[in-house]
């Protein structure tokens, strides 16, 4: 019965109506309490031979007691129950809130399956903790007192042998708990490895299967399982253990006031009826422990699953930007304009992304970044996100520090179109509409025209309407970037980033992918991170990055005479594509730029 404060804080705002159902659990007792002592006075009037007429009084009094401990008891259960699920829903909001302020720079370094379980089975772990363990406790530790109170105005040696019973049988399992806590730690430790292999499994199938290893991991999975099955069987014991300490105590403070009321009676210090009297309400006495005794399991389960959720609360992403209310003051309209002004920012000391990275992007211009793997193009995109924060230097949009910036206004002066593309399970314009959730469907569908998935949509049997799977997987990955293309476009964000958005689409694809970006890229400023020429030779300039730096700068033309790193990286998809058109290279440029 260990009790975790940093549960009890996880309930602020919400103890008033935890209160009302302690209190209306502790009503129910005194019910059950003067209950027995309405059965005891009725009992001895009849062994006494009473009339009749001595019965109504006190069997009038047991029934009303009896209707009135199941009425508190419901109201308890009910009461117990609504505040349960608020702290749940409370909680799982906190859990969220909390991912969304970590980043994908702190998720992309834990296994999703853990932190999944974390906010859903753990969170689901509280509910019996919050809605029964927690206020049996509270009732089981006031009963003793209650029901010593009662019985001692009968008889207090016999009394005092049921409080000395109620209490080892309450604080006797405690001693074994603590003693044991780690037994459900370990389970908790367990059932996330398990749920993070199975996840990863799932997940993988195709490449597991494809590469026959789906009988290898179905035997770590089977190593994962037994060591949860192990670690639940001690908790398990554990359990069983503490329920037969309560037990014993329970039972031998039944036996010993039994044999302490029988001899006072013998002895002539008590009379039946105060017997009868304290023998049926001292059984009251464990009834509260017994109830905690069938929820003492669920309780250990729900601290241990609490420590995921203080780790999750406790977490910090090393390199995160700091939280900035949405409502925080500044602007909420910024000019189109990106500037990095010697960024430094490493992954860790041994790895260095940028170092003194200085460019400047002015309104509406098309600025394509090239460089080798490794060069510090996608964190570019992050410093922007304000996925991470620069150790030196200061990235600006629309003249202003971005980590001074409300999140949704930075966020909603943007579009990103990059090589993952993430859809959700839903309809097609449930998609789309990520982009605009008010936009109507006339502009839902320009957007699909103007991104060349219009036509497609339309042949599909249900249109808008169909569902695209689990992460758009049931779309071709053509299809899943026009669809984000289409997103970007409704979103209307005057500044557009290009991650890879042609990097991971077949030659077929490419041509409908490139005209429905140059569409997007109309009036924006754009940021192109690309490796293939196609995407970059439009642009107004090139970056070339290196070692975390601006080594090259200029127009595709300029760079290929310069014979440098863009030479380089670009010779061979130049040449290809000069074989494959009679337009020069340059030609092709300006025709892309009048798009």
């Amino acid at each position: 019965m260990y009790f975790d404060i940093r549960l009890w804080q996880l309930t602020a705002g919400l103890r008033l109506q935890m209160a009302g159902g302690i209190l209306l659990g502790l009503l129910a007792l005194a019910a059950g309490i003067a209950r027995y002592v309405f059965l005891g006075q009725l009992l001895a009037r009849v062994f006494d031979g009473a009339p009749h007429g001595d019965w109504i009084a006190p069997a009038a009094w047991v029934g009303a007691m009896v209707l009135l401990r199941a009425l508190f008891d419901h109201l308890r259960t009910v009461q117990a129950n609504r505040a349960s699920a608020e702290v749940q829903q409370a909680l799982r909001a906190r859990l969220y809130d909390r991912i969304v302020a970590l980043g994908p720079a702190w998720f992309a370094n834990q296994r999703t399956g853990g932190v999944m379980l974390t906010v859903v089975d753990g969170v689901e772990q509280l509910q019996t903790f919050f809605g029964q363990y927690l206020p049996q406790v509270v009732i089981a530790a006031a009963a003793p007192f209650a029901i010593f109170a009662v019985i001692a105005f009968w008889d207090l040696p016999t009394a005092l042998v049921f409080l000395v019973a109620a209490l080892f049988a309450l604080f006797g399992p405690m001693a074994v708990h603590m003693l044991d806590s780690r037994a459900s730690l370990a389970r908790t430790r367990s059932l996330n490895a398990f749920g993070e292999e199975f996840l990863d499994a799932v997940q993988g199938l195709p490449t597991l299967k494809s590469y026959g290893q789906g009988k290898a991991w179905g035997e770590r999975l089977a190593a994962r399982a037994r060591k949860l099955s192990d670690n639940t069987f001690w908790v398990l014991s554990v359990s069983l253990l503490t329920r037969g300490i309560s037990d014993l105590g329970v039972a031998l403070g039944a036996a010993l006031a039994l044999t302490v009321g029988a001899w006072r009676v013998t002895a002539g210090d008590m009379s039946v009826e105060a017997l009868l009297i304290v023998l049926m309400a001292g059984t009251e006495i464990f009834r509260p422990l017994r109830e905690l005794r069938s929820v003492l399991h669920r309780g250990m389960l729900g601290q241990s699953a609490a420590a995921s959720i203080h780790a999750l609360m406790d977490a910090q992403a090393p390199t995160a930007s700091p939280d900035t209310a949405p409502n925080a003051a500044g602007p909420t309209h910024l000019a189109p304009t990106i500037e990095f002004d010697a960024v430094a920012f490493s992954y860790s000391p041994q790895r260095a992304a940028h170092q003194g990275l200085s460019f400047r992007i002015a309104a509406g211009e098309r600025v394509g970044i090239v460089g080798p793997s490794g060069a510090g193009k996608s964190t570019i995109v992050r410093l922007l996100l304000r996925e991470f924060v620069p150790q030196s230097g200061t990235v600006r949009v629309g003249g202003h520090d971005v980590n001074g910036l409300a999140t949704q206004t930075l966020l909603g002066h943007m579009a990103l179109v990059s090589q993952d593309i993430t859809l959700f399970h839903g309809t097609l314009d449930d998609n789309l509409r990520l982009g605009r959730p008010d936009a109507t469907h006339e502009q839902v569908r320009a957007a699909a025209r103007a991104a060349n998935i219009d036509d497609f949509i339309m042949a599909l049997p249900q249109g808008y309407a169909t569902q695209v799977g689990e992460r758009g997987l049931q779309l071709s990955g053509g299809q899943r970037q026009r669809v984000a293309i289409a997103r970007a476009l409704l979103r209307d964000a005057p500044i557009l980033i290009l991650d890879e958005a042609l990097s991971s689409v077949d030659t077929e694809n490419e041509a409908l992918i490139q005209q429905a970006l140059d569409r997007l890229m109309v009036g924006r400023t754009t940021l192109i991170l690309a490796h293939r020429l196609a995407s970059i030779i439009g642009a107004d300039r090139c970056l070339v990055l290196d070692q975390g730096r601006v080594v090259e700068e200029g127009r595709h033309a300029v760079l290929m005479q310069q014979r440098g790193l863009y030479h380089r990286l670009m010779h061979e998809q130049a040449v290809g594509l000069a074989g494959a058109a009679p337009a020069p290279v340059e030609a092709q440029a300006a025709s892309a730029r009048r798009v």
